[in-house]
């Protein structure tokens, strides 16, 4: 039998704790469930402040099998996976993490229902043949699956182990697959998918005006926002210590009067579909208490007051000075007392985007950041983020280990991540700085040490885009309204991957004007993850390597239809375009992206913003004069560089932007010299279009 902790005994009674007390690991005072409740708590197992806390609950497992597999479960909880069945089995884990275990016990869940469906009333009672028949079943399934079939298995296999090494074993028999192993037992093999690279990245058309916003509220709004929670908290706080007197009461009649008199509006909130007089705030206002004012209005001297509060609601204006602008101008005239709470979480989920675009954590690593975690360095350079990864790390024995670790390389902060940061310590200055509690409408809850849950920072982010859009449209500036995603909501885990995607595509519009993505990926590269397994230059490989094929891909289609092609590189780039067809589509593997960027024939780059294609060759290359890399920086393309070719494409929109800067020399608002700097550098496109056009080859030309 399995050894248990120490403190446990062999067999469990009803008060027994459900985990050992030596095995817990969540920081703080959690509750702990006992062995006969019908809903245990795993809590005390989970360490990492972003995880959910999940618990089994019992009620719902058939009677006949409640007890034998409650037993099961409570030796999965505290013991190992005994060493016999590991043999053979080395990526399985001795221990499994609470999340792991919640998943098993769920799957044990679904076979107790199926053995009642057959009429098989209890472990005992199970057959081989039973389970040869429940395997079946699953592979059956529409949404069936090889991934989650060996889940199911592997789950049973647990359920017999453990049972087996408890003092009071059913009697349930080894599953034929533990002998015979479980391909036999699982359905088709499908086509390998991509991982994490299936997540979709954010258009870059949404995620640049939502970035513009998020940098905006955190560079500009955040002191006007951080003032008014301020004075919010002090008026709360007056109205709720103001004891009432007759003074007190003379000044409420006396307002109250006057607002009637004059017709002026009641401040009000707008709360369950109508006005409601905000108490609290009127309280502050006139130095009386809310209860006062509640009793008050009941009396039947003010019996139509609230009617009139309805027919005339009224803001409820902070005294705090606005200091943030938009393009020279108040970003808002006024913050009301009723809007602070919402416009702190606005705060929270803006500095949360800046975290998790610009910095390539993964959600639980941003989620997991604490106060005090990214030091003023202690010498001019670059400030670092210390924090704890999740993913991947285990204990000594190779099992998932909740509480996560420092992270051996610190993340690299940039400017606008600093900022962020330095917001998020005023709002929560000890602890995490995405505490739940903190961040919590009303504020003041007692921490639990858990922070904001995914799903729900993902609604909070849907209502920060229609808050911001609708800022946008009110500040007259419609090109920064937030459009839709063509995948649907942002969620929390696709930044990462659209960091990724868009430092590689180098997009232009606003995502461009925001964030320079050459700093970014120099920045990245100097640091901002390990190349170990999973670090965020895998995908920046990946979509680097995607971005290539489509590049080449879009050339051998030009060419093939007849689109001619210039420059000193151009026939690199046909013999490049020519390999296009053997791998567009097939990129989903970091090995598969290496191979195509360790190519030396494939290194095509387009450059829309200087109107050409890179061929890149490091030795020829004029953008790195004294270093040597292994990929172009294209912000600092030299018309010179024996790299570069053009396509017709590229001459159509030289022509283009030509036209553009001779129409803007000939405003008359435009001053001389500029104008004369415009109508030059027009001269110089259009140069470049004639050599163009003068030099251009095509595909069916022989290339050597």
């Amino acid at each position: 039998m399995t050894a248990l902790p120490s403190e446990l005994p062999a067999l469990p009674g009803w008060r027994t704790p459900v985990i050992a007390p030596s095995l817990i690991l969540a920081p703080g005072p959690v509750p702990t469930s006992i062995y006969g409740d019908d809903v245990w708590s795993l809590a005390p197992l989970i360490a990492n402040p972003s995880a959910s806390r999940v618990g089994v609950d019992w009620s719902k497992f058939p009677d006949a099998f409640r007890e034998e597999m409650r037993l099961a479960a409570w030796m999965m909880i505290n013991t190992a996976l005994p060493e016999s069945v590991l043999v053979g089995h080395p990526a399985w884990h001795s221990r499994l993490g609470p999340h792991g275990i919640y998943d098993t016990v769920r799957r044990w869940q679904r076979f107790a229902r199926w053995l009642t469906a057959q009429g098989i009333s209890g472990l005992g009672a199970c057959t081989t043949e039973a389970f040869t028949a429940y395997a079946g079943h699953l592979a059956r399934r529409s949404s069936a699956n090889r991934n989650d079939g060996t889940k199911e298995l592997v789950a049973l296999t647990r359920l017999w182990a453990f049972d087996a090494a408890s003092a009071r074993p059913a009697g349930l028999v080894m599953p034929p697959w533990h002998r015979y192993g479980v391909d036999d037992y699982l359905p088709a093999a499908p086509a390998p998918g991509p991982g994490e690279n299936s997540r979709e990245p954010i258009a870059p058309a949404t995620m640049g005006p939502l970035l513009i916003w998020a940098l905006r509220v955190v560079d500009d709004f955040a002191d006007d926002i951080l003032s008014a929670q301020k004075e919010t908290q002090r008026l709360t706080e007056q109205a709720e210590q103001t004891v009432g007197t007759w003074e007190s009461m003379a000044r409420l009649r006396a307002y109250l009067d006057q607002l009637v008199e004059r017709g002026a509006p009641v401040p009000t909130r707008w709360h369950k579909g109508e006005h409601q007089i905000s108490l609290t705030y009127m309280a502050a206002l006139v130095g009386c208490s809310p209860k006062q004012i509640n009793s008050h209005l009941r009396t039947e001297l003010r019996e139509g007051f609230r009617d009139y509060a309805q027919r005339h609601p009224g803001p409820c204006p902070l005294s705090t000075p606005i200091t943030g602008r938009v393009a020279g101008q108040p970003w808002t005239q006024s913050i009301d007392f009723t809007e602070v709470p919402q416009l702190m979480r606005h705060l929270s989920v803006a500095c949360f985007i800046v975290l998790a675009y610009l910095t390539g954590m993964r959600p639980g690593e941003v989620m997991g950041l604490e106060s005090g975690c990214c030091p003023e360095p202690s010498s001019p350079g670059r400030h670092l983020i210390y924090g704890r990864v999740f993913k991947g790390v285990h204990d000594q024995d190779g099992n998932h280990y909740s509480a996560g670790q420092v992270r051996e390389v610190p993340w690299v902060a940039i400017p606008p991540v600093v900022t962020a940061i330095r917001v998020l310590e005023r709002i929560a200055p000890d602890g995490l700085l995405f505490d739940s509690a903190v961040h919590a409408i009303p504020r003041g809850r007692i921490s639990t040490g858990r922070v904001v849950g995914f799903e729900a920072m993902r609604n909070r982010i849907e209502d920060f885009i229609a808050w911001a859009s609708g800022l946008a449209v009110d500040l007259d500036r419609p090109h920064e309204v937030i459009p839709d995603d063509s995948f649907g909501a942002l969620g929390v885990a696709r930044f990462r991957r659209s960091l990724a995607w868009h430092i590689a595509r180098r997009p232009g519009g606003l995502v461009a004007l925001a964030i320079q993505y050459g700093h970014m990926r120099t920045a990245m590269s100097a640091g901002y993850a390990a190349r170990g397994r999973g670090g965020i230059h895998e995908l920046l490989d990946i979509e680097t390597a995607r971005a290539t094929a489509d590049t080449l891909t879009t050339l051998h289609d030009d060419l093939a239809t007849g689109t001619g092609i210039s420059g000193p590189a151009a026939r690199r780039a046909i013999h490049a375009a020519a390999q296009a067809p053997t791998f567009a589509g097939s990129i989903r593997t970091h090995r598969q992206a290496r191979d195509i960027l360790g190519n030396p024939a494939l290194t095509v780059y387009d450059n829309p913003h200087s109107f050409l294609m890179c061929v890149y060759n490091r030795d020829r290359a004029l953008c790195h004069r004294l270093d040597v890399t292994d990929a172009p920086s294209l912000d600092r393309c030299r018309p010179s560089c024996a790299n570069i070719a053009r396509t017709d494409r590229h001459a159509d929109e030289l022509l283009q932007h030509a036209r553009d800067l001779e129409k803007q020399a000939a405003s008359e608002t435009v001053p001389g010299p500029l104008a004369d700097r415009l109508t030059q550098r027009a001269g110089r496109l259009r140069g470049l279009a004639d050599c163009h056009e003068h030099d251009r080859i095509h595909f069916q030309e022989p290339t050597s």
